[in-house]
């Protein structure tokens, strides 16, 4: 019970600056999304990791690599972003457009995952978590992370809606004593550094 999660969402993707869903669609990080993640190197500089778990598209590798991580990360289809189906590429709006009042959180993803199949995705890597003793870092996607947060501490998985989450930012889970907590949440990277043990005077 004295083991810490970091939550890692990739960096900036075209798609995720324009507000497309991406979900299995493989695209990189943008300039700014690499130079964002490379603010992870040195705040991870003094953590040490029990297991490193990333999801195999290239936008979270690509994280975990310009953290340094690269050598140590485990790929983890667990960790893929929801299934969007016919909704992937298109944002939100246009999805309206269609669908009035279209939410992912209470609507279904024609072709796509539910809410429920993501839950049980987050369930295990759940399970996964709570047997690892010591540190852990997870790279991974906006939508997923916030579903895996609301199991984490006991939430339905709609409950994600209220956990605003943006590219390029370090949440933490951990407990206090036996209950599953949050510490920090939806921290840019540039500024992480606050809520990590290390030893460098600044972030270069």
């Amino acid at each position: 019970m004295n083991s810490t999660i970091y939550l890692i969402r990739h960096g900036e993707t075209e798609w995720a600056k324009n507000g497309r869903h991406t979900g299995r669609t493989d695209i990189p990080l943008t300039d700014t999304g690499r130079e964002q993640a490379g603010f992870l190197l040195p705040i991870f500089d003094e953590v040490k990791f029990t297991r490193i778990l990333s999801s195999p598209l290239q936008r979270a590798l690509e994280t975990a690599k310009l953290a340094g991580l690269s050598s140590r990360v485990e790929p983890d289809k667990e960790l893929l972003e929801w299934d969007y189906g016919d909704y992937e590429g298109l944002t939100t709006q246009q999805i309206r457009d269609r669908v009035p009042g279209w939410s992912i959180w209470t609507h279904p993803c024609p072709n796509g995952e539910t809410i429920d199949q993501i839950s049980q995705r987050a369930d295990r890597v759940v399970v996964t978590l709570r047997s690892i003793a010591g540190n852990a870092a997870i790279f991974s996607h906006g939508h997923f992370l916030r579903v895996l947060v609301s199991r984490w501490i006991g939430l339905s998985p709609d409950h994600g809606s209220r956990f605003l989450l943006g590219t390029s930012t370090l949440s933490i889970l951990g407990y206090e004593n036996e209950l599953p907590v949050i510490k920090t949440w939806n921290g840019p990277l540039i500024t992480a550094a606050c809520a990590i043990p290390w030893k460098r005077p600044s972030v270069p």
